[in-house]
């Protein structure tokens, strides 16, 4: 268990969109939150038929927001990568406009020699 620091508090805050800071409104300081960890301790300690519930409830949301966590870390990855390889596309496709450019543009008329020839 720990106590939430002001800015980590400011974040919970604007998430769930309560709360007014000042004398007398709403919470003055920061609350306690368990770890994992923390939960599966407390759950050899208590065991009404509530605690469990609310135990197993809490171990259930730390596995959605692993599992979140997980699934975004997968998304950056794979932007990464097509980020990687957009960029070497981009150059090449600069390369083939410019090759196509210097194709449709007309050819030079030979030069007449001026002078005797050899």
């Amino acid at each position: 268990m720990f106590q939430l620091t002001n800015q980590e508090l400011m974040v919970l805050r604007f998430q769930i969109g309560t709360l007014k800071t000042g004398r007398g409104q709403h919470r003055k300081f920061s609350p306690y939150v368990f770890t994992e960890q923390g939960v599966a301790m407390l759950s050899s300690v208590l065991h009404s038929e509530q605690a469990i519930r609310v135990n197993v409830e809490i171990m259930r949301a730390f596995v959605r927001m692993r599992r979140y966590f997980i699934s975004h870390e997968q998304v950056l990855k794979k932007l990464g990568e097509i980020e990687k390889t957009t960029a070497s596309h981009d150059e090449k496709i600069k390369n083939i406009f410019m090759l196509l450019r210097q194709m449709m543009l007309p050819p030079e008329k030979p030069k007449r020699l001026i002078g005797f020839g050899r």
